[in-house]
């Protein structure tokens, strides 16, 4: 009763469970800077957002003042034990990042890129073979499964059905039907013990291999984890690994969709790639339920946030902050530098970062090889507030007709 009398004299800022088009949340997010950047929403519970690029930095890296194992997440989810790494703060949380960092290094992730080039080949001339289809459904999706299904060495029905029941998850989450949220995260926790009793029956490299490194971990002489907290461990990555390279995949083609002038400079220049790709990331990030909860009563820009109080990190707004970055809603290939915090900032940065960067590479270096033009060719329809970027991405594609050998 307390917490409730506690917020029951303050008026919400904003509200962010509306429907979205592709392009409506940043409009919201810009106004929201200007007119409130600390700001207080009396859904999901009640929850303050940070919309600042400054002030999203500060939460993530004061990890005494701002925790994740209370409530990282807006909603607040239900949980029975606490999932790795997320869910756990520092010193303890290196244990399990320390294993994590091991395996997804640039260059051992680097290694999958002709599995990621040819999955995404693959998908791509099924698509091309009939003018087109949604690009979110038939690519982004398959393709963010079988990306991490090869880095994991598991089949790839196994990690199409952990995504088929993500979105459920997600939708169950944003709903607040804890029904939903308890029977969907059981699932997912059946497959991860799938994923670990499949990882044990087998001989596997702990220096390049996920769960054999989460294994190795179990026999750590100074800082053991549990086989328990590994399969924890297993359910949270198999989830965000899958997710965030689906949503970011449908936004980067929405783009290029809507300007066919970047569609030929890149097909032109694909060394500008790696580039462009930090440029997307910045523009469309992913995520903007993570949270941290205040430790004590603290103030952002003349909010009080008390003690206790989920505050939510707002990353697509701080990625578009004008006080940052110039001209915050443009597309700019010579944006340098350009230090967007898509991945997050602080200790829980994403550690997967290295992955995505290759297969979202992969990806548009793939789709742009093989199609002359790509435009959209219906609405684009949004996934809810748990990730941004498109659920459906309606396309009509153009293959791209190569010269035959010399005569």
């Amino acid at each position: 009763m307390e917490d409730d009398e506690m917020t029951a004299d303050r008026i919400a800022d904003w509200d962010p469970r509306g429907p979205e088009t592709f392009d409506s949340a940043h409009l919201q997010y810009t106004e929201i800077r200007g007119r409130c950047p600390v700001a207080w929403s009396d859904a999901f519970g009640g929850f303050w957002s940070v919309f600042k690029y400054d002030d999203i930095v500060r939460v993530t890296e004061d990890a005494d003042g701002f925790i994740t194992s209370i409530q990282n997440t807006v909603p607040g989810i239900p949980r029975a034990e606490r999932r790795p790494p997320l869910h756990i703060d520092p010193p303890e949380h290196r244990r399990y990042r320390r294993p994590l960092n091991q395996v997804f290094r640039k260059s051992v992730v680097g290694r999958f890129e002709p599995r990621f080039r040819e999955l995404a080949g693959d998908l791509l001339e099924a698509m091309l073979a009939r003018g087109g289809g949604d690009f979110s459904r038939e690519f982004a999706l398959p393709y963010a499964a079988g990306a991490f299904a090869a880095m994991l060495g598991l089949p790839l029905d196994l990690m199409l059905r952990t995504r088929e029941i993500g979105i459920r998850y997600s939708f169950a989450i944003q709903d607040m039907d804890r029904e939903r949220i308890k029977a969907t995260s059981d699932e997912l926790y059946v497959v991860a013990e799938e994923i670990f009793a499949l990882v044990t029956s087998e001989d596997r490299d702990p220096e390049t291999d996920m769960v054999a490194a989460l294994l190795a971990a179990t026999r750590d002489p100074d800082e053991p984890i549990t086989e328990r907290a590994v399969v924890s461990t297993i359910r949270q990555i198999i989830v965000a690994a899958t997710g965030a390279p689906h949503a970011v995949l449908g936004s980067c083609a929405v783009h290029l969709a809507r300007d066919a002038g970047l569609q030929e400079r890149l097909r032109a220049r694909p060394d500008l790639l790696p580039v462009a790709l930090e440029e997307f990331l910045r523009l469309y990030s992913p995520y903007r339920v993570f949270a941290r909860t205040a430790t004590r009563d603290t103030t952002i820009r003349d909010r009080t946030i008390k003690k206790g109080e989920a505050v939510a990190l707002i990353f697509p707004s701080g990625n578009r902050d004008e006080d940052h970055f110039t001209d915050p809603h443009t597309f700019r290939l010579d944006r340098r530098p350009n230090r967007h915090i898509a991945f997050g900032r602080g200790a829980h940065t994403c550690v997967a970062a290295p992955m995505a960067r290759i297969e979202l590479r992969v990806a548009l270096e793939e789709l742009l090889k093989r199609t002359a033009s790509f435009e959209l060719s219906g609405e684009v329809e949004m996934f809810n507030w748990l990730e941004f970027g498109p659920v459906t991405t309606p396309l009509t594609m153009t293959r791209r007709h190569r010269a035959g050998p010399p005569r």
